[in-house]
């Protein structure tokens, strides 16, 4: 029952570690569909959680999987949170299989699939981006009707606030895909390259070069991060690294995005050619 459960809302998630565009960058106006003012809040996730009355399943798989007090004590975190009604949608026995103590990791995998790292407000979330969560895939957020979804779940209420994070309400449990096979130190660049481009580019040709700038930016901080994994040479390290520079100092944001995709293209050339091939500055 569990396998087939897993195989429930899968998603081709690819270069999960540079989406984090959302926490960098407000990308449209709020979600309006269940919206909640922020205020300061002195609880922690958990106790606002706890508050709330309709997250007990959440917080059982939780306690069960060992995550509570990083909830509880770390961050700051967004969490998109199961009500009680989404956990029941599952299929009868699931979440009391997940909850055995031979399932802890399965259970952790599932929850931080749930979460992400930072304070990421209703503001941040656009159609077609993907938002890295702390199970080491992405998750794809789309719009529908006045609000969004995560994976396919509603987002019915957004901008909870806690002491150490904000929590957004969601009517599905979301489900990681299946850990990706190995993948090369020069295929995963390649995989980042082409993912921020096909984030940026329907953002550009929409009016929202900053958006566009944002994802190339963790793209290229991304690949200096592990420029030695991905055989990257000199010339391309020093590429990306002035690309960054001078993005910082154009006058629009338009510029910067283009300052930013000539780099990515070169560093691309070079991946698939072995040589640089320099674009336009």
């Amino acid at each position: 029952m569990l396998t087939s459960v897993l195989k429930l809302n899968r998603r081709a998630a690819t270069a999960a570690s540079i989406f984090a565009i959302a926490a960098m960058v407000t990308l449209t106006a709020p979600v309006q569909a269940g919206h909640h003012e922020e205020k300061m809040s002195a609880k922690n996730i958990v106790e606002t959680a706890q508050s709330a009355g309709q997250f007990g399943t959440l917080l059982a798989a939780a306690q069960a999987a060992g995550l509570a007090d990083t909830l509880a004590n770390g961050g700051p975190f967004t969490v998109f949170a199961p009500t009680d009604e989404a956990f029941a949608k599952l299929p009868e026995g699931t979440v009391e299989t997940l909850l055995k103590p031979e399932n802890q990791d399965q259970l952790a995998r599932i929850l931080k699939f749930h979460v992400l790292s930072g304070k990421v407000k209703s503001s941040a979330l656009a159609d077609g981006i993907s938002v890295d969560t702390l199970a080491e895939a992405a998750a794809g957020i789309a719009a529908k009707g006045d609000g969004f979804t995560i994976e396919g779940a509603n987002i019915v209420a957004v901008d909870i606030a806690a002491s150490n994070g904000v929590i957004h309400v969601i009517d599905s449990v979301i489900l990681p895909p299946e850990p990706t096979a190995y993948m090369s130190g020069s295929d995963r660049a390649l995989d980042i390259i082409d993912t921020a481009i096909d984030t940026g580019v329907p953002l550009f040709n929409h009016g929202n070069a900053a958006a566009t700038t944002a994802a190339y930016t963790v793209a290229a901080k991304s690949l200096m991060q592990f420029a030695d994994e991905a055989g990257l040479s000199n010339a391309a390290r020093a590429r990306l690294a002035s690309s960054l520079d001078r993005a910082h100092s154009q006058s629009s944001d338009r510029a910067s995005a283009w300052t930013l995709r000539y780099a990515l293209d070169d560093v691309r050339a070079e991946l698939t050619h072995g040589t640089m091939q320099m674009a336009r500055n």
